[in-house]
């Protein structure tokens, strides 16, 4: 048996109130009582099948010390919830459980969203109170090694299917714990399926293959939620198995397929301020470590520099992305995060810096309806004077909307060959000229 001998006393019957209140209520009572019979040194030994069954078992009992009338379903219910809240991330779970779901929020202990095919819907989930979440939110960031708490109010960690976690709690967060949590599917997306969504088409979806392959320096821009680290994982699904890949992130959850993969991710400080790596410094580590390949999860702040010095200096083929708007704007924000460097470099050496190291931008737009769309491939092709020239390759060109709301548009080459081909030539890959057309 993995329980303790001490099974605490026996409440006297209680007045059946079907309602969430006392629901809640009955689950923490059996709950702290199933905590104090567990024998924690044990349950490494049992298997899971047989820590279910022992589970089930002693929570049965325990809902029958406490004579409380419930039918066979609120049993079930009651014991599948005590069994989230010992070993799980107790309300959550459920949603966790849904693939379709890619976005969880929880604004408060009482109001959950949750994000499903580009929609915001608000869900039934409540926490018991406001420390109840707290306590979720604490057993999340303690399994990756990160801390929350007044000194340190806010933290990013990752669940450990790669879920993006992002938590901030009072006195930051007014009406109190706020939790975000950015999903990815168990099996990535492929290129395929980008096509299926409507995300690119088939003459883009050829040539971002090939521009992986011919190890051009690819950024992904775009907003918040509208699918660059998607895009990121889809590109590096071309990368060779034979190279050597270097992964940078602030929160590790790329998703990648190679066997030769180094994953690198940053550390805050400790409770004294000290011991905090940052992306830039894991960015310089990096280029000590033979790689083949960076792949940068979201260039933030000045990490920017080096990770162009990266690119100008023989490690071709890198990819990262960022947020913005539009193409000029990444730019334009890629500028503003060298100059927090702290190198006092002139504008017009920065923009040399920016046009000699990135081949192409990929910009993401996630719509009214949903749906995500790369509204622009372009290729950055030099200076003239002091201004970064770029040329659209291919465009999504929006026509409306449907009565469904849909988005109506179709995508379109702008006729424009680009410079690259020249390199898909010299290595072996020929494609028609009517792919721009």
């Amino acid at each position: 048996m993995i329980f303790n001998d001490h099974f605490g006393p026996k409440n006297q019957k209680l007045p059946v109130e079907k309602n969430l209140v006392f629901f809640q209520e009955l689950k923490q009572r059996i709950h702290h009582r199933l905590i104090e019979r567990i024998d924690i040194s044990k349950l490494d030994y049992l298997g899971s099948g047989d820590l279910t069954r022992e589970i089930g078992s002693i929570i049965e009992g325990l809902i029958a010390n406490e004579g409380v009338p419930l039918n066979q379903t609120e049993k079930e219910k009651l014991l599948v919830d005590i069994q989230h809240e010992t070993f799980g991330l107790g309300p959550l779970e459920p949603l966790l459980s849904d693939p379709s779901i890619s976005d969880i929020l929880v604004n408060n202990c009482s109001n959950v969203y949750i994000e499903r095919k580009g929609k915001l819907q608000k869900t039934d989930i409540i926490f018991r109170d406001n420390n109840h979440l707290m306590q979720i939110i604490e057993r999340i960031v303690s399994r990756v090694g990160r801390r929350i708490d007044e000194s340190s109010p806010y933290v990013d960690a990752r669940l450990s299917d790669g879920s993006r976690v992002n938590a901030i709690i009072p006195p930051l967060a007014i009406d109190g714990p706020v939790l975000s949590i950015r999903r990815f599917g168990v099996d990535p997306l492929k290129m395929n399926d980008l096509m299926a969504l409507g995300t690119v088409d088939e003459r883009m979806a050829v040539i971002l293959q090939n521009c992986v392959k011919t190890r051009l320096n690819i950024l992904i821009s775009g907003g918040t939620g509208t699918g660059k680290t998607t895009m990121l994982n889809v590109l590096s699904e071309y990368i060779p198995e034979i190279e050597r890949i270097v992964t940078i992130e602030d929160s590790a959850e790329l998703q990648m397929k190679q066997d030769h993969v180094v994953r690198l991710e940053t550390r805050p400080p400790n409770i004294e301020g000290k011991g905090e790596v940052t992306q830039r410094d894991l960015v310089r580590n990096a280029l000590r470590m033979r790689p083949d390949r960076i792949v940068l999860g979201e260039v933030r702040s000045s990490e920017a520099l080096d990770m162009l010095q990266a690119m100008n200096t023989g490690h071709d083929g890198s990819i990262s992305t960022i947020h913005a708007n539009s193409p000029r704007d990444a730019l334009s924000r890629l500028g503003t995060m060298v100059m927090m460097a702290g190198m006092d470099l002139p504008d017009k050496a920065i923009r040399e810096q920016i046009s000699s190291a990135i081949n192409l931008l990929i910009q993401l737009v996630r719509f009214p309806d949903g749906s995500r769309k790369v509204i622009k491939i372009a290729e950055i092709t030099g200076m003239e004077g002091n201004t970064v020239v770029m040329q659209d390759i291919f465009v999504f060109d929006q026509q409306g909307v449907d009565a469904d709301g849909k988005v109506i548009g179709t995508f379109k080459a702008t006729g424009i060959r680009p410079h690259f081909m020249q390199r898909f030539k010299l290595s072996g890959i020929n494609l028609p000229n009517e792919i721009f057309e």
